[in-house]
């Protein structure tokens, strides 16, 4: 079995390397068939999965000891070549290679530095009817574009917490953006989560599917409904900031392993301590705003134009943008 990491670019007078073998579960030391299932079975598919998570979590996906578990990491990051440093200029050439999804509006591209990144978590959040789902469902369609146009040639996954997914505004959008509405929809695998854990557990279930299909897109819209309404009250606030920090994780390293772009929309709620201002903020707290790499708040404007800005990013300056949402999605 040889890995399944795309060819390094080499020159004419450069022989190709010959491929690594790729290392199976059942390799590492205190890894049985039984072990491996299990881990497999908990999202842990490969080296890299392995070697990035905690000893915990390990330990509880396989019924094994946390010292155990530490062990099979340590190994897991020998083996996949973990922790090392490089220069900052590898990660500027790397960082080159990310791909960007167009959200069907040039201002708003350009306000995200070029489109929806990936290896990256996007959050659009804002009042009821500013655009979260129309944006999600677009960039669900132009995920699907070929690269010269602004897309990733992928498919996508979308976890629906609010019952507001419309295969009908997918219709919509295909058709303005020329494509071909049955097969847009067919590249675009839809789950309802009912509940936080679903919510969580259909991360889990995207892997998998990520392994057979090229998934190059995961929105999930919303991203803390379930949590608001399951963990009421200042007692639930410690539990539930942790299972959301854990799930934001997951995503995380969902966008890591497989190059993709994640999509989430977020409710906000209003303070009445605000006298003058917007009095609303999305809801999370730091464990959102930590995580989220790209911050995007939406408001309304005269119809049928919206207005996003730019509230975080690590390294794009702070911004607004005006779009259009009609009856074909997103438009400047």
């Amino acid at each position: 079995m040889t890995s399944k990491a795309a060819p390094r670019a080499t020159s004419a007078d450069e022989p190709e390397p010959a491929p690594k073998p790729e290392i199976a579960l059942e390799d590492l030391p205190g890894i049985g068939s039984a072990t491996a299932e299990k881990l497999r079975d908990a999202g842990y598919t490969d080296l890299m999965e392995l070697a990035v998570a905690s000893p915990g979590d390990v330990a509880e996906a396989a019924e094994i000891g946390v010292a155990i578990a530490q062990k099979i990491i340590s190994e897991a990051r020998r083996r996949a070549d973990v922790g090392g440093f490089e220069s900052g200029a590898a990660v500027l050439e790397r960082r080159r290679r990310l791909g960007r999804v167009t959200s069907n509006s040039k201002a708003l591209d350009e306000l995200l530095g070029g489109g929806v990144e990936t290896q990256a978590i996007t959050e659009f959040s804002g009042e009821f009817g500013t655009g979260k789902t129309q944006i999600a469902h677009q960039i669900a369609v132009a995920v699907q574009l070929p690269a010269a146009q602004g897309g990733l040639e992928g498919e996508a996954v979308y976890i629906d917490t609010e019952s507001t997914f419309r295969p009908e505004r997918i219709v919509d959008m295909a058709k303005g953006m020329g494509l071909d509405p049955t097969a847009t929809l067919e590249r675009i695998h839809v789950a309802r989560a009912f509940n936080s854990n679903h919510q969580m557990l259909l991360v889990q279930k995207a892997q998998e599917l990520a392994r057979e299909k090229p998934i190059r897109l995961l929105v999930v819209d919303s991203l803390t409904a379930h949590f608001r309404s399951e963990y009421v009250g200042r007692a639930e606030l410690a539990p539930r900031q942790q299972l959301l920090n854990k799930h934001l994780h997951e995503l995380l390293r969902f966008s890591d392993a497989y190059n993709a772009a994640i999509v989430v929309t977020n409710q906000v709620s209003s303070r009445p301590d605000i006298l003058f201002g917007d009095p609303t903020r999305p809801i999370g707290g730091n464990i959102v705003a930590h995580a989220a790499t790209y911050r995007i708040y939406l408001r309304k404007s005269k119809p049928p134009r919206r207005i996003a800005r730019l509230i975080d990013s690590p390294n794009l300056p702070e911004g607004e943008a005006v779009f259009s949402l009609t009856t074909e999605g997103v438009r400047d």
